[in-house]
């Protein structure tokens, strides 16, 4: 794969161009609309700053969040405009529109090394429309932005698994470049899939099986180990035809778990205990109990010390590993020991020379909002769901558009 990179574009010149920069700023907010965890927009700054160094006038678009094509004011732009502003070290911009007029006006201000945020792009529905036609008026109008003589830097790796305007049809449309993050992104990924040292440890958790089966078939037949944990974990336990209580289950997925832990029995590790309480909530009554003893109307909201242990020791002789899915609800301090304790197997892991990898979404939210070193891990990804889909074997869009 031939891919130019933004040191390819610094090293042709942008100095008074336009560079449209599609960034991955979905960050989650609370109910008072304040950031919870910054985290994509630390990693967007460096392509943002080199091209803002270099002369450019950027031009950054990205989304938040799932608004319905239209403009929705608790999916505005504008926190991560202060919070990028304060980063940067430097006035940013935010247009009060996507490709209306005032983008246009204030794109036709911008000087060199000035930064303008364009509102969410998704309040505009050609964005994730199917239709070619229309995602191709969109991208145009973004072009218009950024002028003849701009380009589009591509650094939202967490959009790449998505065919839509400001991802692929901008490519199509002006000079294309991976930015800094989208390389790194794939460069570590492709380690993962072609490269990796074993032996090779992969954690799965999160609340579906469903989401996660496509990566387990792909990557079960090339690991050595393969710990699953999460909400997920009930169906697995549901199908060696344990009692899972009110826990998370996907019964129309219990067949298909048999014929994993049939095929993969040397591979899989399931939890031996959990804990388990009595409601959803973060002073529930709680307690440990074997995985097949849990009671009748409890539910499972993180996996036990004994699991813990158990997937410690698997984890720390790995020299390979790749994480994507927190092993209980670890929103909750009662039920965060069983992440934190895998986490923290995984930085063993990494200081003994293993190649680490967590793989995006709740799981770098959990590393940050639990405080743990984010040094401790070889790469935390920004994608998580473009981080499975590639591992899983699948073309990005947004990556395969880049292709020179």
């Amino acid at each position: 794969m031939t891919v130019k990179t933004l040191q390819d574009l610094l090293n042709e010149g942008v100095d008074g161009r336009g560079v449209l920069v599609r960034s991955d700023l979905n960050v989650p907010l609370d109910d008072n609309g304040q950031i919870t965890d910054p985290g994509r927009i630390i990693a967007s700054v460096p392509t943002i700053e080199a091209l803002v160094q270099a002369g450019a006038k950027v031009v950054v678009t990205a989304h938040l969040g799932r608004p319905k094509g239209e403009p929705d004011p608790k999916f505005s732009l504008a926190p991560v405009a202060a919070k990028l502003a304060e980063l940067l070290g430097r006035n940013v911009q935010l247009a009060g529109d996507v490709v209306g007029y005032d983008a246009l006006s204030r794109s036709e201000g911008l000087t060199d090394g000035d930064v303008l945020l364009l509102e969410n792009v998704r309040f505009d529905p050609r964005e994730t429309s199917k239709d070619e036609a229309e995602r191709g008026k969109l991208a145009a109008a973004l072009v218009e932005l950024v002028g003849e003589d701009g380009a589009f830097v591509s650094d939202g790796f967490g959009v790449v698994h998505r065919k839509q305007a400001s991802v692929y049809d901008v490519a199509k449309l002006l000079p294309h470049y991976a930015g800094t993050l989208v390389a790194a992104e794939v460069e570590v990924l492709a380690k993962l899939t072609e490269n990796s040292e074993r032996p090779y440890a992969v954690v799965l958790g999160g609340s579906k099986v469903s989401d996660k089966l496509a990566v387990i078939e792909a990557l079960a037949p090339k690991v050595d180990t393969l710990v699953i944990g999460g909400g997920m974990c009930f169906t697995f336990l549901a199908a060696q035809g344990l009692s899972v209580g009110s826990s998370l289950l996907q019964e129309e997925m219990i067949e298909t778990c048999k014929g994993l832990l049939e095929r993969y029995a040397d591979v899989i590790h399931l939890p031996r205990d959990i804990v388990v309480a009595d409601r959803f909530a973060a002073d529930a009554d709680s307690k440990v109990v074997p995985a097949n003893e849990i009671p009748e109307g409890w539910m499972g909201l993180d996996v036990g010390p004994e699991s813990v242990d158990r997937f410690a020791a698997l984890l720390t002789e790995a020299k390979t590993v790749f994480w994507n899915g927190p092993m209980g609800v670890f929103e909750f301090d009662n039920f965060a020991a069983g992440t934190r304790g895998v986490a923290e197997a995984i930085v063993t892991a990494t200081g003994k020379g293993a190649f680490t990898v967590v793989g995006g979404g709740d799981s770098a939210a959990a590393v940050r909002a639990l405080g743990l070193p984010e040094d401790g891990f070889s790469h935390i990804s920004t994608g998580g769901g473009a981080s499975l889909e590639y591992l899983e074997g699948k073309e990005l869009p947004g990556i395969s558009v880049l292709e020179d």
